[in-house]
């Protein structure tokens, strides 16, 4: 059974019990999940969930674990909690009562963990757009379409800001955060942090992706480039401080503000790094992981490109490892989810791009069958981690393949899908170059050949 650890209620959880103005027969049973402040509503006008909220308050105010399971009452509370709508509620980022709703979110599912978890689950509703979405929303693009040759010398970061100030609203809070955040207090305090904060986070919940993310991601060939890149969120008043906390200490920080909090757990839940998907990314979903990113902009954890290097992408929050004493491997783990993630780094480099994965097939491959199994999969080479060096027809054909685990009864696109991965990629750069290409041919291992040959004796 789940436990509480002892800790005091907060406004939120006494507000559990109050009464609704609610009325009528669409409260009988329980709906669907349904958003944290509507599940709210929802229990306190039911007899039975609000009276076992009253017993869970006085649970959770002043006993410590050991007591608060010896008693029944407590744990009939805790039986109704697991049944009602709060416990599978979400919310929405941006909502009108966000932050009512992620206060309920927290009191209760604060109180169904044991101690503090490295990664907590996202109080926010899955992602379900995708990079193509917004491709399609934006007038014109970083690079995509153009003259290569102009695409090359172009400064895709000051044309990201000139395509923000032909919209109204987001010159406008482009306009205001930069006021606020370049506006000096003293000699001494060089800006009001919790101003630009605020402002920051108006103009990342409220202006369309389509314009944030290409300033935020925008590709760059240059270092001038890169460094207004750099330069988006005004760091020195958003980002820098005189010396960097401990990264453990910031996230402790971090947790105590719900907000925060639930932008931390959702860039956990979307951008944490998995090696079972084609891009590194959760459910390969490069959106999700830059809304995420974009949505810790202006909390305490505002994290932030570390240089102004056109090519190598290293983002982190303002913090280190130092004086971390026996919790350094924790917080170096921590860290490396920020200046080491593939997931984030990919996600950000296909938006510079202007690619994004095809995770489902055009159209459906007829017939189909099942794949066969194969005991071990061949590993690939270390320039493959990186989807965004692959060509789009890798992409669209070779997902098909690992992601649905079928295969088409035609074998050249299976042949077709083995070619391509056994491509080598010139690192640092998007050229593909096909073993038969020309004169200086190149050869995958033996070993290698061997076996993809053997996988396509097998679909054949």
């Amino acid at each position: 059974m789940l436990v509480f650890p002892p800790h005091q209620p907060d406004e939120t959880l006494r507000s559990l019990a109050s009464p609704s103005s609610l009325q009528g027969p669409e409260l009988h049973g329980w709906r669907p999940p349904v958003d944290c402040v509507r599940a709210n509503e929802l229990c306190a006008a039911e007899s039975n969930c609000s009276s076992r909220y009253r017993t869970l308050r006085q649970c959770l105010a002043g006993r410590d674990r050991n007591t608060m399971l010896a008693n029944r009452e407590c744990q009939a509370a805790l039986e109704v909690l697991q049944e009602s709508p709060l416990y599978d509620c979400r919310c929405k980022r941006g909502m009108k009562k966000e932050l009512q709703c992620l206060q309920i979110y927290w009191s209760i599912h604060l109180g169904l963990t044991e101690g503090e978890e490295f990664y907590e689950a996202s109080p926010y509703e899955p992602v379900t757009s995708r990079l193509s979405d917004i491709f399609r929303l934006a007038s014109i693009f970083s690079g995509t379409g153009a003259d290569p040759a102009v695409s090359a010398k172009s400064n895709h970061c000051l044309d990201a800001a000139k395509a923000c100030n032909l919209n109204d609203n987001c010159k406008k809070l482009r306009s205001s955060y930069i006021s606020i955040c370049n506006r000096e207090i003293s000699p001494t305090e060089r800006c009001n942090r919790r101003k630009c904060h605020k402002a920051l986070r108006q103009f990342f919940d409220r202006v369309p992706s389509e314009y944030t993310y290409r300033m935020l991601f925008c590709s760059c060939q240059d270092q001038a480039c890169a460094e207004r890149r750099r330069q988006t969120i005004l760091p020195s008043c958003s980002y820098e401080d005189k010396e960097k906390p401990n990264c453990l200490d910031l996230r402790s920080l971090c947790r105590t503000d719900h907000l925060c909090r639930s932008r931390l757990a959702d860039f956990h839940t979307n951008c944490r790094a998995s090696y079972r998907t084609l891009t590194s990314c959760p459910a390969d979903n490069y959106q999700a992981c830059l809304g995420s990113y974009a949505g810790m902009i202006g909390f305490d954890m505002t994290p932030n490109y570390v240089d102004s290097s056109p090519t190598g992408i290293v983002v982190s929050p303002w913090c280190s490892c130092r004086g971390s004493g026996n919790m350094e491997e924790e917080c170096e783990k921590f860290l490396r989810d920020f200046t080491e993630n593939p997931c984030l780094r990919n996600a950000i480099q296909a938006f510079g791009n202007g690619t994004d994965v095809n995770v489902s097939p055009k159209s459906p491959l007829l017939p189909a069958t099942q794949a066969p199994k194969v005991e071990k999969t061949p590993s690939l080479p270390d320039d493959l981690s990186d989807s965004t060096s692959l060509g789009t027809s890798v992409i669209t054909t070779c997902t098909s393949v690992q992601e649905q685990g079928l295969k088409a009864n035609n074998s050249k696109e299976l042949s077709m899908c083995f070619t391509e991965l056994t491509t080598n990629i010139i690192p640092g750069s998007n050229k593909v170059i096909r073993p038969n290409s020309g004169p200086c041919r190149a050869r995958p291992s033996a070993a290698l050949t061997a076996l993809l040959l053997l996988l396509l004796k097998w679909a054949l």
